[in-house]
């Protein structure tokens, strides 16, 4: 037996949360890496509450789960009705889950002013529920609504209703800080009376974020005593989110020596996988597995770990899957420029007038409004241009964009006119595209595909536009990120002027010639 297991409600308390929505096949593929990972508990939703988890515990069955229990959700039976005439606690025998998680009101404020019942009452519907669902064969996890609150109000009140949890059965309560109001004092100092009132039955936690600290009080809990950690994958849920898997689990691993995951390196695979199957975008400042979370930006920080990598990073990235980034800045030093361009293939030499050079024209840049952070093409192009690795592939002369829009129904026309020079030949070429950028993309590629056909396996997998010093108004500077992929690698490329057609056609430029660079070796 693991000392701490882990819960995950991703499929159920996660869904609760705004903009994170799953389908059906969503949730079995979550499932699947859930288990794959690890995880000790799935929790799969509430069955019968809609059509879409009736669906999925009668898929869920067919799942090979390896490591994994599924569990599935639900509440005590109603008050003045008996437990096998319930229809929901029928509906969670019927889902056939292996365990199966019930709530109850630990708060005798909702016990009297929400379910209308007396406090009595209320723990005999605790008591025979997981009584009966332990006689139907299943692993009962109790998880006890409120818990923080009501027991502030009166602990008596709230420790009996675990107590008869733990007499009809329950292989683990968990206390709930449902409102997550809950302080990590607190939380240490409550879940030690529980051990000490109710020490035959483990207790585990189950907390929400709303005060920032979803994953201190579940360290808090584990502190005194708990087994059991709940939360969900990047911290969906409701309102603020729920404790974060994704933090608890390598502090739990890494920091406290409690394991609980086998292999930690899947960690930010498994959090990117959630993310894009929910569509919802990757934090890039999250611990443990965020983009940046071992970025380093400062010269004098950069210097350091070049030298001694922990001596700013608390744990090595490659444990939960990330990896160090160094990024290039009007804040960089020489460490900085010397580790991006080892990183990119080229070598530079420390003090060496091309590093200088480099660094400067860095600075110059980013004055402008340039920002090289998520623009690592157009940084390789300086480097390369500045080592004299740069073979100028084409020549720019001009170009020219215009938008018609007819008055008589006619859809609107935008059209692109590019001249280049390739060697000694001229090419005129014009397209017309959904939009400006769009026509001049595909001006430039008419052009250069008579010499350069592998073009053609270069597409534009991201575009973004930033205004820079916003109180110029539309005289404003803008910044525009592109980013381009062949299939196999991704970069960054960036263009900067008041103008946003100019900026744009910057970096389509840049994106075109790096590919063109990286082929001629």
């Amino acid at each position: 037996m693991k000392p701490v297991t882990i819960y995950d409600t991703t499929l159920r308390d996660g869904t609760q949360g705004e903009g994170f929505q799953l389908s059906m096949l969503d949730k079995l593929r979550i499932a699947k890496r859930l288990d794959e990972f690890g995880v000790d508990y799935i929790e799969g939703g509430w069955p019968g509450s809609n059509p879409k988890d009736v669906e999925f515990f009668q898929e869920a069955k067919k799942l090979e789960l390896k490591y994994a229990k599924l569990a599935a959700f639900g509440s005590t039976r109603r008050a003045d009705l008996k437990v096998e005439d319930d229809p929901q606690v029928r509906l969670l025998i019927e889902a056939e889950t292996p365990v199966v998680t019930i709530f109850g009101k630990s708060w005798e404020l909702h016990v009297t002013e929400v379910l209308r019942t007396t406090a009595e009452e209320n723990q005999a519907m605790i008591r025979d529920t997981v009584e009966y669902l332990v006689s139907k064969g299943r692993e009962v996890v109790y998880d006890a609504e409120h818990f923080f609150d009501g027991y502030k109000d009166s602990p008596e009140h709230a420790i009996a209703t675990l107590k008869a949890a733990a007499e009809g059965g329950a292989a683990v309560l968990v206390l709930c800080d449902t409102n997550g109001g809950t302080l990590p004092s607190e939380v240490m100092e409550i879940s030690a009376a529980v051990k000490d009132a109710i020490p035959g039955t483990p207790f585990g936690i189950h907390t929400h974020n709303d005060c920032e600290l979803g994953v201190a009080n579940a360290i808090a809990a584990v502190r005194a005593g708990g087994v059991q950690v709940q939360g969900t994958i990047n911290g969906y849920g409701e309102r603020t989110g729920n404790c974060n898997l994704t933090s608890v689990i390598p502090i739990l691993q890494l920091k406290m020596g409690i394991k609980v995951i086998d292999d930690l390196s899947a960690l930010q695979t498994l959090s990117y996988f959630v993310d894009d199957v929910s569509n919802n975008p990757h934090f890039a400042r999250a611990p443990f597995i965020g983009r940046t979370a071992f970025a380093h930006k400062g010269g004098m920080h950069v210097n350091a770990v070049q030298k001694i990598a922990r001596s700013y990073e608390h744990i090595e990235p490659g444990l939960v899957g990330n990896t160090q980034q160094i990024l290039v800045s009007e804040l960089s030093g020489q460490s900085n420029i010397l580790i991006k361009a080892e990183q990119l293939g080229m070598k530079l030499d420390k003090g060496s007038e091309e590093a200088k050079n480099v660094l400067g024209r860095v600075k110059e840049l980013e004055n402008e409004g340039y920002s090289f952070e998520a623009a690592g093409g157009s940084l390789e192009l300086l480097i390369r241009k500045e080592l004299g690795q740069h073979v100028k592939p084409f020549d720019l002369k001009e170009f020219h964009t215009s938008y018609r829009l007819y008055r008589d129904g006619h859809q609107p026309v935008c059209e692109a006119t590019v001249k280049v020079h390739v060697g000694e030949e001229s090419h005129y070429t014009v397209a017309e595209g959904n939009g400006v950028v769009n026509a001049l993309d595909k001006a430039l590629r008419k052009a250069l595909l008579p010499f350069y056909p592998e073009i053609e396996d270069v597409s534009l997998s991201d575009y973004k536009v930033r205004i820079i010093d916003g109180h110029d108004a539309t005289a404003a500077k803008t910044r525009v990120l592109v980013v381009s992929t062949d299939g196999e690698k991704s970069w960054g490329t960036i263009g900067v002027s008041e103008n946003i057609i100019e900026a744009s056609w910057i970096a389509i430029v840049d994106s075109i010639d790096l590919f063109l660079q990286r082929r001629r070796g």
